[in-house]
């Protein structure tokens, strides 16, 4: 059987990172890779042995018709590197956040819908032992019936899609049904260019009746990143100064520490995550980091940016198409574009 072939767009570490998630495939061939930076783009290839480099990635098709690529760019560029890497391949790996607004996230879902074309998202937390093991000893009951979800992070958005995803992770995938939040921009600070609050909380309720909470800026007040709160005990992940996860329950002797030993296979979750999308686009098998998941947390990033515009709960699904964020803030809130070529 012929291997699949792979190009990547955008070489700095995140690309690498996909890279060595292909490389660890027998099944893959690296045959390109792209990045308008010279040393970015022939460090890439001299690492993975890929003899094709390219300034941009209109030059990289016309000369290869990869099975699936990577987009590894800043994320104003995700719609466009989407939307045209669409048009040949078979799969997209594409890094988070989606799209700096909310439109622009559901055409990229549905162009490659339209196309039958894979996208996934990395939302690599999902592969993560820790994470896979707090979600199985919640779903098993240990802590009894989930109640409620915590998180605790610098901003709602390039970090915030995470905690999100993993409230949706860890819920079942159950949808929410409406957002109440707060932002607040103090100090001006893009990621990835683009703007981002300074602190912020967001109230998620799901269609089970399970809430969740997100903290965001500086001083969030998190002892842990997450927090599981079952009637009967809570699961904390990644506790600051302890352990990658353990649980408090009820009637129990203190806090456990279930072991991780086992629970994936090595290699590191964004590794793991670039094997499942390849298994999943020779198996046609749905993937966990499919653009229908990455949905569900994208739009609980654009809702609480609505709520804090409307100063409001926000019912869903969210009836617009702007970051009410980046509209708040004006002309000086544009998405700065970088790092990629047009």
């Amino acid at each position: 059987m012929a291997k699949l072939k792979a190009a990547i767009i955008g070489c700095g570490g995140r690309g690498r990172e996909h890279a060595m998630g292909y490389a660890a495939s027998d099944q893959v061939e690296i045959v390109a890779v792209v990045d308008p930076r010279v040393e970015a783009r022939t460090a890439a290839a001299e690492k993975f042995g890929v003899k094709a480099a390219y300034a941009s990635h209109q030059q990289m098709f016309a000369e290869h018709r990869p099975d699936i690529v990577s987009i590894c760019t800043w994320t104003g560029w995700h719609p466009l590197h989407v939307r045209e890497s669409a048009a040949g391949v078979r799969a997209i790996h594409c890094e988070k956040p989606m799209a700096p607004t909310w439109g622009e996230a559901k055409a990229m879902f549905a162009q490659c819908e339209k196309a039958g074309v894979q996208l996934t998202f990395c939302h690599q937390r999902r592969f993560g032992a820790h994470f896979i093991t707090a979600r199985r000893l919640a779903m098993e009951g240990a802590i009894g019936k989930v109640e409620r979800m915590e998180g605790f992070c610098s901003n709602m958005f390039d970090w915030g899609t995470h905690w999100f995803d993993m409230f949706c992770f860890n819920n079942d995938e159950t949808p929410a049904v409406s957002v109440l939040g707060q932002i607040d921009v103090a100090k001006w600070h893009r990621v990835f260019g683009v703007p981002v609050e300074s602190s912020g909380i967001s109230c998620v309720q799901f269609a089970n009746g399970v809430h969740a909470t997100l903290h965001t800026g500086a001083d969030h007040g998190g002892t842990c990143s997450n927090r599981i709160i079952g009637s009967e005990g809570v699961i904390e992940v990644e506790v600051s100064k302890g352990p990658r996860v353990r649980m408090l329950r009820e009637g129990g002797s203190g806090w456990e520490v279930p072991p991780l030993e086992g629970v994936v296979p090595a290699g590191g979750d964004t590794v793991l995550s670039v094997l499942d999308a390849i298994a999943c686009l020779q198996s046609g098998a749905r993937s966990t980091l499919g653009s229908h998941n990455a949905l569900r947390s994208t739009e609980l990033i654009f809702a609480t940016y609505e709520s804090s515009r409307r100063r409001g709960r926000v019912t869903l699904p969210l009836d617009t198409d702007d970051s009410a964020l980046l509209e708040l803030l004006g002309a000086d809130g544009h998405v700065v574009l970088d790092g990629m070529p047009g």
